[in-house]
């Protein structure tokens, strides 16, 4: 085996043994909206600390006229990407409305919400 065979077979292998990339493994959060699958919720949440990173809004368009509105999930996890990278650990109040025809758009969706960090559990006291 000449040293170039060498080489693309160790490129080789080393592409087959590479770990699963970040994205592809499913995502743990601290808590989650169990229908949507995210952590986004039309309400506060009152259980535990946090402190507020900023508004987030997203706006779902319809691909053409005779397309479906856009989905509550899917409305969510658009609003969870935009808190996510403002590293968010979950967004509350979010809210939309109905879809509305512009002259950019076949049907739009806006959605907002609080994007929030939780604060770390307080030591117990001894």
């Amino acid at each position: 085996m000449n040293v170039k065979h060498f080489g693309a077979l160790a490129l080789a292998f080393a592409l087959v043994s590479t770990p699963t990339l970040a994205k592809d493994k499913p995502k743990s959060f601290v808590i989650v909206n169990e229908e949507v699958g995210v952590p986004v919720f039309p309400h506060d949440i009152t259980d535990r600390p946090y402190e507020v990173v900023g508004e987030v809004k997203a706006g779902v368009r319809k691909a053409t006229i005779f397309s479906k509105e856009a989905s509550q999930k899917k409305i969510y996890k658009e609003l969870w990407e935009r808190a996510e990278k403002k590293g968010a650990d979950a967004v509350i109040n979010a809210s939309y409305g109905d879809s509305h025809v512009s002259l950019t758009s076949w049907g739009k969706t806006n959605a907002t919400g609080t994007a929030i960090r939780f604060k770390p559990a307080a030591a117990p006291a001894n």
